[in-house]
């Protein structure tokens, strides 16, 4: 005789409030830090980095480490991933992590990190880790007093300094740490990375919108997260054009356009056609001079002495809009630079 069995339906607890408030947190983070690397293999660049200190990591002979290079290309989601795998839930108790926004001046490192370091946790073999994110911005009196901190310390803690200048770190510091440079990621990296937040968040995708983000990114995976980002939030949908439109930045087509009449009309002319340009857009003078090099190293240039010439004159209109001057004056240099170098230039 079958006997039918019927199985109840199974109950789902209600959210609790504390589940309610984590979750509307996490939902209202910066993509930038809610897709933050968490474990070393999420990490999608520098494999022989990763790998050498994975390796590291697991013969237990991690050394000091000095990780440096541009912004927004893993080094610190790298530190954090190498201090979750070593510590796992204890990471709380083992990590003391130092930013820019805190003080890290000779007292904090004689009081706070030699207070930290001086002690050992009990029934763990495992090293405690100091990170100093952006440690090129330590005073020179601190890192001297750092340096005699790390070598007492050695059996207690392991230090890793992050910084985007080595050359800012004093050699004391370096030859002390194992260096590792953090190069911009390519954009196959970038876009492998953006594409899988895009499809988490179902972002709306069209038009080359997540080419133009890793395009303006420029190797910085924190840059090009934060556009894709803004440019969903303010048009509801990613392309090229919303991408420019968010950020600001010069389209191609009127970088090209600006390159034709640079070589092609007179001073008066071109130099009215960009000004209303750059008013009517609201673009800046720098980030139309920044995509016009890369325009200007394609041309065809009989006399690359003339060429040379060129990108080196196009440097010195950056380095003076750095330092504060006029734009609509650089802006008159610019086209004049141009006016004297057009007979030698035949546009490609």
């Amino acid at each position: 005789m079958a006997v039918e069995v019927t199985s109840a339906p199974m109950e789902v607890e209600p959210e609790s409030r504390a589940q309610r408030v984590a979750r509307e947190q996490n939902a209202s983070l910066p993509w930038v830090e809610k897709y933050r690397p968490k474990q070393m293999d999420e990490l999608v660049s520098h494999e022989e980095i990763i790998s050498t200190i994975t390796r590291l990591i697991d013969a237990g002979k991690l050394p000091h480490l000095l990780l440096y290079g541009p912004p927004g290309t893993g080094k610190t989601s790298t530190v954090l991933a190498c201090a979750h795998k070593l510590y796992g839930k204890h990471f709380a108790s083992m990590v003391l992590e130092l930013n820019a926004s805190d003080d890290r001046g000779i007292d904090v490192v004689r009081d706070q990190i030699k207070e930290f370091v001086s002690t050992r946790q009990m029934y763990t073999t495992a090293p405690k880790m100091v990170i100093l994110d952006e440690a090129d911005n330590m005073t020179s009196a601190a890192q001297f007093a750092l340096r005699r901190v790390i070598e007492k310390y050695t059996k207690n803690a392991r230090f890793c300094l992050i910084c985007n200048y080595a050359s800012k770190i004093i050699p004391a510091l370096q030859s002390r740490c194992t260096r590792f440079r953090f190069a911009p990621l390519s954009q196959e990296q970038a876009m492998s990375r953006t594409r899988v937040v895009a499809e988490a968040e179902g972002v709306k995708v069209a038009d080359h919108g997540l080419e133009a983000c890793i395009r303006l990114g420029i190797g910085d995976m924190r840059r090009c997260l934060n556009i894709l980002q803004s440019t969903h939030m303010a048009f509801g949908q990613v392309t090229e054009l919303h991408v420019y439109q968010c950020t600001g930045s010069p389209m191609p087509a009127d970088v090209e356009q600006v390159l034709r009449w640079l070589l092609q009309e007179d001073f008066v002319t071109a130099f009215n056609n960009i000004w209303q340009l750059m008013t009517g857009k609201g673009l800046a003078l720098q980030d139309i001079l920044t995509e016009l090099h890369n325009h200007v190293l394609l041309l065809e240039i009989k006399d690359q002495i003339k060429k040379a010439m060129l990108v080196a004159s196009l440097s010195d209109v950056e380095h003076r809009l750095s330092v504060g001057t006029s734009e609509k004056l650089q802006l008159g240099g610019l086209v004049g630079i141009f006016q004297e170098a057009a007979k030698g230039i035949a546009a490609a």
